[in-house]
């Protein structure tokens, strides 16, 4: 695409950034609707988060995401939606005329456009949580707004765990979270009775990291971690299971389309095509959804 003074500027900030896929996708989304727009990654450093966030306004940048280590970090510098007070992390800025950054969080949204695409009815049912995180914490948001009955919540640490359960308590009253412990004859417990299973801890991350557990059961796995190949230590502990299982990649194009509908209202890019269009760039297996549309 040809770049002019009337390009609008869309971007993504945090440190590490090279390897995020977003700008990839983001470029075929503007694609899609043939628009006159570029997303460009901005690498920013811990101590320059607010200096950024406030050159990126003065720059005239329309609407940025937010990874990690940010989401929480930049809450002082926005004004933050109803979910991203609830779930106290935003993944979307959006630069309104007048009012300064309008923060919103679509992780919960690409979370639960999954939960749709596994054609699951979770309403009614308990999903296995390992995580107790920020992604952790969107997990809880669209569970809730799935109609889950109850979340096992399973982590290393006993502390963050009864932080998240605080955090569910207090706005998720209905949805009955509770702890299990870290250890195979319980998470074989909770895998039987969970037709979902989640990854959002960060094992996996490196190339070493084996997941501690086997996962069994039936139903579907997801992992909130992506690699090109779509392989990871999460998919593999559960490679003798009956499972239909996906790693981070879909719900990452779809937290993505969020995004780009929230600063583009009158344009909604098709997450499915653009979905397959990854995996073709990334070499990677075609994954089947059956709660959405029939592949191409």
């Amino acid at each position: 695409m040809e770049i002019t003074g009337k390009t609008n500027i869309y971007g993504i900030i945090g440190c590490p950034i090279q390897h995020s896929l977003s700008p990839v996708f983001q470029a075929y989304f503007a694609q899609q609707h043939n628009m006159d727009v570029v997303y460009v990654p901005y690498h920013v450093e811990e101590q320059h988060l607010k200096s950024a966030i406030d050159g990126l306004a003065a720059l005239g940048v329309q609407g940025v995401n937010v990874t990690v280590p940010y989401k929480e970090a930049v809450l002082p510098y926005v004004q933050a939606d109803e979910d991203v007070q609830c779930i106290g992390a935003a993944n979307t800025l959006k630069l309104v005329a007048g009012e300064g950054w309008q923060a919103s969080n679509t992780d919960w949204q690409g979370v639960a456009s999954v939960f749709t695409g596994t054609g699951l009815a979770l309403k009614g049912e308990q999903i296995l949580l390992f995580g107790a995180g920020g992604t952790a914490r969107a997990v809880l948001h669209a569970a809730y707004k799935q109609g889950v009955s109850s979340v096992a919540i399973c982590n290393r640490s006993p502390e963050r765990v009864a932080r998240l359960l605080e955090h569910a308590m207090h706005h998720y009253p209905s949805m009955d979270c509770y702890a299990t412990a870290w250890e195979q004859d319980e998470v074989a417990v909770m895998c039987n009775k969970s037709p979902m299973v989640i990854n959002t801890t960060s094992i996996g991350l490196a190339a070493s990291d084996r997941f501690p557990f086997q996962i069994t059961g039936h139903g579907w796995l997801m992992d909130a971690v992506y690699k090109p190949s779509g392989q990871t230590a999460f998919t593999q502990a559960a490679s003798l299971s009956e499972r239909s299982m996906t790693d981070g990649l879909p719900m990452l194009v779809a937290q993505g389309a969020k995004s780009f509908a929230n600063w583009h209202p009158q344009h909604t890019p098709d997450i499915l095509e653009t979905l397959i269009w990854m995996e073709a760039k990334l070499k990677r297996s075609a994954m089947v959804f059956p709660g959405w549309e029939n592949r191409k």
